[in-house]
């Protein structure tokens, strides 16, 4: 029947981790960005923090307030959000396609530059999680035309504000870093500072539209 697939519910195992956190474990990113925009909005009383990664949620609680039990009934009891239902600051990022790595990546996907440009700038993004970096955020979301491998031989050095893709996700390089994405293009926009509360931008559940600035 159509439907059933996205109507299955998801069954996280709930691990302890030290005595303030438990790791939900899942079995895709899909699932793990529903789930933690449900357990975001709002946060299961006593929860301090959600960490999610590629396919886990570390869910950090204050021991003063619940305990392991309460915490991993709420995980199991939030289904987790459908793409369109999710809330979510957006933030748009100004990009000039001009990237080292842009005719390479269209070549791998057997589109035209253009072509490229044209579908990065058609979806909207979300920040599945954070790494490699401080203020890195890994996007969920990209066309999957757009899935092209890692550079064979990483960069030593990436500029601050490189656009890149890299299998399913694209991001922008917070700062100057070795790096092994596929760039396609830079922002002026800054990602990170210590000055700013919180100071990362793209947060993991942010929404983030990328548009294209200049020739």
């Amino acid at each position: 029947m159509a439907g059933e697939r996205d109507e299955a519910p998801v069954k996280p195992r709930v691990l302890p981790c030290g005595d303030a956190a438990v790791l939900v474990e899942l079995d895709s990113l899909e699932e793990v960005v529903g789930l933690a925009a449900a357990l975001a909005d709002p946060l299961p009383p006593g929860v301090t923090e959600l960490v999610p990664a590629a396919r886990t949620i570390l869910v950090r609680y204050d021991p003063a307030r619940t305990d392991r039990d309460a915490v991993a009934r709420a995980v199991r009891e939030r289904p987790p959000r459908p793409p369109g239902e999710r809330a979510g600051e957006v933030v748009e990022i100004p990009v000039v396609y001009d990237g080292p790595d842009l005719d390479e990546v269209a070549a791998l996907a057997g589109l035209s530059p253009e072509e490229v440009v044209a579908l990065h700038t058609s979806g909207e993004y979300v920040v599945a999680f954070c790494g490699f970096a401080p203020g890195f955020g890994y996007l969920t979301g990209l066309d999957p035309r757009l899935h092209v491998p890692r550079r064979s031989t990483p960069r030593t050095r990436v500029p601050a504000g490189a656009v890149g893709l890299a299998g399913e996700f694209t991001g922008v390089y917070p700062r100057e870093s070795p790096g092994g994405w596929q760039l396609i293009g830079r922002t002026e926009r800054r990602l990170f500072d210590l000055a700013w509360d919180p100071p990362a931008l793209l947060r993991p559940g942010t929404r983030v539209r990328f548009v294209r600035e200049g020739a």
